[in-house]
């Protein structure tokens, strides 16, 4: 080592000496091998050399000692295991609300009695003497359930009828029932979506669609939220762009009534975007079925478009049916392949029969009570007026969805801020005016874009009474902590 050491030093020493010569005599030349050479090109030459050899020598490694018992004992009483989760700061701390009865549109939150406006309970089934008794009887016949999936031994023959009076309701050849609404989203999008497909996607999307996408692994591409002319742009750019655009699946993907804005999509125009570019729809009724068009058909009916255009339609059943799980409804290709690869269908244990009981009665009562519908719709006609005014919020929901949401008028430009506002406002008003609302609140999974708000889930069993409640307390409490 001592060696290579000096002879590298010889080898600087030597070019030093040349820059010096440089430096003194710009003109200076050198000649080796009988060709004249510049000064500095000899200098740099010479360092070229220097730099290879260096890195052309082994580097010197110490020779290795194992460690002595005593200093791994040290080693060991000194380690720190790294924290299972991160440390957590006050504003982490969180004590929800205790719901202590049915979820109705008055319920019992923390001993108290109040106004219930954060439960999706469309058209106020939830307690209603039909649904009731047809759990009971569901309960006696078949128990909880056989807590096996469906493939299996899970499947009981209230989940067929089931499937039948959804598909003869909606007007689809066939549906398939899923034991959980959000997992019907993110399982049927996985089932039909792989890698190498595209996905033109709605950036407001809630979080069960969005981990949907990401399990498919599909290209995604996002276009602005409800904006057709965004997404014509999206599918005009795409296929122009790619010349296998052709070759690849590829589908777009909206909700019926986007559960982070409440804003209705435009299903007329993306049916002819749909058909000018060659992709497939996945629509989401989550919002809108029992809801939207004269007999509740959702969507579809209150746009006049016939479903067999839409390729795929999911919904879950825990807002306007009063019960839990979801279905998936289409032609009886779409739904065959799902009963063969969707995980959340081929994996997870059965639907509760009661459930699906529920589920049947709810539709039967739908139909036979129109009248809901209308009741429905004048509930949120009535709210909408009445929170036309509310200081420093305004609503950003459309007129005719059941979410009213409301928003900030001047975001802090801190979603953080934003949504330590609304919260601190939804507190205030369940704690001094005893009306349950509940502020959009995102996780650090959930990549929506749009704005945080409070959301308002209206119910027709709603009284003119409670709407008048909620928008004279959300009045007082926002001018209280927006304005003043």
């Amino acid at each position: 080592m001592d060696t290579m050491i000096s002879a590298a030093m010889n080898i600087m020493d030597t070019a030093l000496d040349w820059m010096a010569v440089a430096f003194d005599a710009p003109s200076a030349r050198a000649v080796v091998f009988g060709v004249h050479i510049g000064g500095h090109l000899f200098v740099e030459g010479l360092l070229l050399v220097v730099i290879l050899f260096l890195l052309s020598q082994k580097s010197y490694k110490p020779p290795k000692r194992p460690l002595t018992k005593k200093e791994i004992d040290e080693l060991c009483d000194e380690w720190v295991p790294e924290s299972l989760i991160p440390p957590l700061t006050e504003e982490m701390h969180c004590e929800p609300p205790v719901l202590e009865s049915a979820a109705g549109p008055h319920a019992v939150v923390d001993g108290k009695e109040v106004v219930n406006f954060a439960s999706a309970n469309y058209l106020g089934l939830i307690g209603h003497e039909r649904l009731l008794d047809s759990c009971t009887s569901a309960l006696e016949k078949y128990g909880v359930g056989s807590c096996g999936p469906r493939g299996f031994y899970g499947t009981i023959d209230v989940h067929l009828d089931c499937e039948a009076r959804i598909a003869k309701f909606l007007g689809t050849p066939d549906s398939i029932l899923y034991s959980y609404g959000l997992s019907t989203m993110f399982s049927a999008i996985p089932a039909f979506c792989k890698k190498g497909d595209v996905i033109v996607v709605d950036e407001g999307v809630h979080w069960g669609i969005q981990n949907g996408l990401y399990l498919s692994r599909s290209t995604i591409v996002y276009f602005k939220h409800n904006d057709m002319n965004s997404l014509e742009h999206t599918l005009e750019k795409f296929t122009s762009q790619n010349k296998r655009a052709k070759k690849l699946r590829r589908y777009i993907v909206v909700e019926a009534v986007y559960q982070n804005s409440g804003q209705i999509a435009p299903l007329d125009e993306i049916i002819k975007l749909k058909e000018k570019y060659r992709f497939r729809v996945l629509l989401d009724e989550s919002n809108s079925l029992g809801v939207l068009g004269s007999s509740g058909r959702g969507l579809t009916e209150h746009w006049g478009v016939p479903i067999e255009k839409i390729d795929i339609v999911t919904a879950a059943m825990g807002h306007a049916l009063a019960t839990e799980g979801g279905f998936c409804t289409g032609s009886a290709r779409v739904i065959d392949h799902q009963r063969l690869s969707s995980s959340g269908y081929v994996f997870s244990a059965s639907l509760p029969p009661y459930l699906a009981s529920a589920a049947i009665t709810a539709i039967d009562v739908l139909e036979e009570n129109p009248d809901l519908i209308t009741k429905l719709k004048e509930n949120i006609a009535f709210l909408w007026k009445e929170l036309s005014n509310i200081p420093g919020l305004s609503i950003a929901s459309d007129p005719r969805s059941p979410i009213v949401f409301l928003r900030l008028v001047k975001p802090t430009g801190s979603l953080k801020n934003d949504l330590h506002l609304l919260e601190d406002i939804a507190d205030r008003v369940l704690k001094e005016h005893y009306v349950f609302v509940v502020a959009s609140k995102r996780s650090t999974l959930d990549k929506c874009q749009l704005p945080v708000g409070i959301r308002l889930f209206v119910s027709a069993a709603h009284t003119e009474g409670d709407l008048l409640k909620a928008s004279d307390a959300l009045k007082r409490v926002a001018a209280s902590v927006l304005i003043n």
